[in-house]
């Protein structure tokens, strides 16, 4: 369920070669503000899955939907339709004509990582630093926020969780697994 969501760190440049405009600091409150102004996003992703059972990486494809303040929608389209919505404490899951809804309240450490990528959509640094310790390196045009889980039962599932984007998006989302599997995803942003 880790995986499901997620998932490439972008290697990030340091501010000042990022082009920190003189005389303002930039850091993860600014990120928070950018982030936060996005009411709507349509994106295509690809995900990579890195799983010590395979020998070679489970990719799927499909779409992602994010409506403010909080409705995120993952519609995987191969190697089998899949979709996942996450609206207010609500997780709902429909595969092979089954619907499955959770109450992400009863599940601590799925709500961690839904909210590692909503609160990041929201902008919402409280949210985020509820369930973990949070760094930005880069700067406004290539960023990495990385997010450490605070809960011990959560970092027995997940070690870190690297968000990448730049100018107010996010492009990438690896997730680290504490058993050594991870999940690497890129998003592409529709353009209107």
């Amino acid at each position: 369920m880790v995986a499901v969501l997620a998932s490439a760190a972008v290697v990030a440049p340091s501010r000042a070669a990022d082009g920190e405009r003189a005389g303002e600091s930039w850091g993860v409150e600014q990120l928070m503000i950018e982030l936060g102004r996005v009411q709507e996003s349509r994106a295509r992703f690809v995900e990579r899955k890195y799983l010590k059972v395979l020998q070679s990486p489970l990719e799927l494809t499909g779409t992602l939907v994010y409506t403010a303040p909080g409705r995120l929608e993952k519609r995987t389209l191969t190697p089998k339709p899949e979709t996942m919505t996450v609206e207010g404490d609500r997780l709902v899951m429909e595969k092979s004509g089954r619907t499955r809804t959770l109450r992400l309240e009863d599940y601590p450490v799925l709500w961690g990582f839904v909210e590692s990528i909503r609160s990041t959509l929201k902008g919402d640094l409280a949210a985020l630093d509820r369930f973990y310790r949070v760094a930005l390196d880069g700067g406004p045009s290539r960023w990495t926020l990385s997010l450490m889980p605070k809960d011990a039962k959560m970092n027995a599932f997940i070690n870190s969780i690297l968000i990448g984007g730049g100018k107010g998006r996010i492009s990438s989302v690896e997730v680290r697994e504490a058993k050594g599997d991870r999940s690497v995803m890129l998003v592409t942003e529709d353009t209107p």
